[in-house]
This record gives structure tokens, sequence and C-alpha cells, in this order.
């Protein structure tokens, strides 16, 4: 039998579900398709043919970009997109962030600025972190967030606390897939689901912290954050567990190659599939336009779902903020 793990203080909404599959070496594993991407498919990568090459480099698509901080001075229900796959939401009066990275990364060109200064976020009742890849789980991000908000709680994936433990002393809770986080006093609901990618931050510890992506509910509200994830079955799947989702927020940028980057990233047309696939109300793209990560113009996966958008691709209503826009859900 196949040895898993699992937080033991929380429960399954999958009764099928009894932890995350790891192999001979501890590592963390995709149980619908092995993560096979290895250094000689990068080299491959960065040495082959670029077809996108010319394109890319005639580009002159830039995201637009509001700043606009009402959102800190009401109490209402919104979402506000800080770039990338990085979010400020609020439910019910609890303030939350989606893998938040206000500083730039090392070794990524980053191609429009963050909209608004990390001193800004002082009320913050939670982090939710998807996985440890670092343009998702920033080290001086989470180090300042955590001084700036000693009440905040981090909700993660399993095997994340050793390393978060260095950078903040807020309270961290570890979460396998289909585990779920209930806090009667904040009224929210916080579940953790498969993605179809993989972790690492260093060059020896590939897999060893689990990726993910949640479901967040609370009061009337269920809003999915897919975080980053290649294409697969969970996304139908999540029309089963969660009948009557309002808002899936999931990628459509660093795509191509898409030979390479399928396994961890969808096409603009496998993420439309996936929304369909999950029956939620609303589509929100994201991962694009901000970093530079892939071989696409970077204007060129927003310009692929406003094309799906016309010709009646997308079952249901399609939202493209602007970078710091505010969304009133």
């Amino acid at each position: 039998m196949q040895k898993t793990l699992s937080n033991p203080e929380l429960p399954f909404i999958n009764t099928q579900w009894n932890g995350n599959p790891i192999d001979s070496k501890g590592h963390f594993i995709n149980h619908e398709f092995p993560f096979t991407t290895g250094f000689a498919d990068v080299w491959k990568w960065q040495t082959g043919p670029k077809p996108h090459k010319q394109e890319k480099q005639n580009e002159t698509w830039k995201p637009e970009i509001i700043q606009d901080t009402t959102f800190l001075n009401h109490n209402n229900d919104c979402l506000v997109w800080l770039g990338h796959a990085w979010y400020f939401l609020r439910l019910k009066g609890i303030n939350m962030l989606l893998d938040p990275v206000f500083f730039k990364i090392p070794m990524v060109k980053q191609l429009a600025p963050n909209p608004y200064p990390i001193e800004l976020f002082k009320n913050i009742d939670f982090i939710l972190l998807s996985h440890d890849h670092r343009d998702h789980m920033d080290q001086k991000s989470l180090t300042l967030l955590g001084r700036q908000n000693p009440q905040m709680e981090i909700i993660t994936g399993l095997n994340m606390t050793q390393t978060l433990r260095k950078w903040c002393k807020n309270t961290i809770t570890e979460m396998g897939w289909y585990q779920q986080f209930q806090s009667i006093e904040k009224n929210i609901t916080v579940t953790y689901l498969p993605t179809r990618h993989w972790g690492r931050r260093y060059f020896r510890d590939t897999n060893t912290r689990l990726w993910g992506a949640f479901m967040i509910q609370s009061g009337e509200k269920t809003i999915y954050f897919g975080s980053d994830s290649g294409y697969g079955g969970h996304y139908n799947e999540l029309r089963n567990l969660f009948p009557s989702i309002d808002l899936a927020m999931l990628g459509i940028g660093a795509f191509r190659p898409e030979w390479f980057m399928h396994q961890a990233h969808m096409s603009p047309t496998d993420a439309v599939k996936s929304f369909n696939e999950t029956g939620a109300k609303s589509f929100l793209p994201m991962h694009y336009g901000m970093l530079d990560l892939s071989d696409e113009a970077p204007g060129e996966p927003y310009r692929m779902v406003k094309d799906m958008e016309a010709n009646g691709h997308i079952h249901g209503n399609l939202r493209l903020p602007a970078i710091g826009e505010t969304l009133h859900l």
C-alpha cells in the first residue's frame, strides 16, 4: 500500500481519499498525471527553436493598472487583482491575501509594477499560500506581512511550516488535498484541492512541499482560487464537490511552448475548457501580463480569451479586471 500524508486534525470532503500519496523518497506526486519534466526538457526549451520570438519582441500590449485604495476604507465583499496570481479578497468582513508577492522576484523580468505598497495591508486575517514557487510564496513579503499582522493566520499545503517558520511567527495550518479548514468565529471555510503542478524552491527539494488550489466559502459566496495547474480531471470533479461556484480564478499565461509548459500551466484554451467544466458562474483569468515566464507575447493570453468570449466559447461571465482594480462580489 502506498504511503500517504495528511493533517490528522482536519476532515476530508472526499470520502474516497485518505491522504496525499508520496513516493519512496517522501516526495509528493500528482495522482492523475505524474510530473515528468527534467533538466533535459528545460535544456531543450532554452536552446531549441523559438517560433514565437518575433511576436514577443513586437508586442505592444501592456496591462492596464489602476491605483484606487478605496477598498481599504470600506467593509464590503470585494476582490482586488494585485497582478499575476496575487489577490486581496474580502468576504463577510474577513480580509485575505492569496499568494501575495509585493517585491521583485530574483532573475524574473517584471513587466508591470505592483499596484499597491505592502505597507497598506495591515488588517489581514488570513494568507492563503497555494505552493512554494517564488512567484507565489515570497520570503520578504511574508516576513513583512507577518510583522504588520501578528494576528494573521496562514493556510497552506503540507510540509510548508518548516520553511515559513523561519520567516514569520504567525499561526500556520497545513492541509492535504480535499481537507477542510473551518473558522466558525470568522465565518469562513477553506478547502485545499488538487492541481496538476509541482513544487521546489532550491536545488534538492523538488516536490517535498505540497501544491494545490483553494475553495473559499463565506456566507453564500463560493470562490475558487485555482493557482498554477495544468489541465486535468480535477476541474470536472469540482462541479460535483461544489455545485454552485460563484467565481473561478484560473491561470491562462506562461503556457508556451505548450509541449513543455502543459504539465504545470494551462493555455487560455485549456483554461476556458476547465472553467466550463467547473460550472462556475464567472471566469477570472490570471497568471499573465505581469511576469515574463515563458515564450508567448504578454498580451496573447488576454487576446485569446477575448476572442473565445466573442465566439461564445465561455459558458459564463468573463471578468478581466485591470491590475489593482476592485471587483465587487
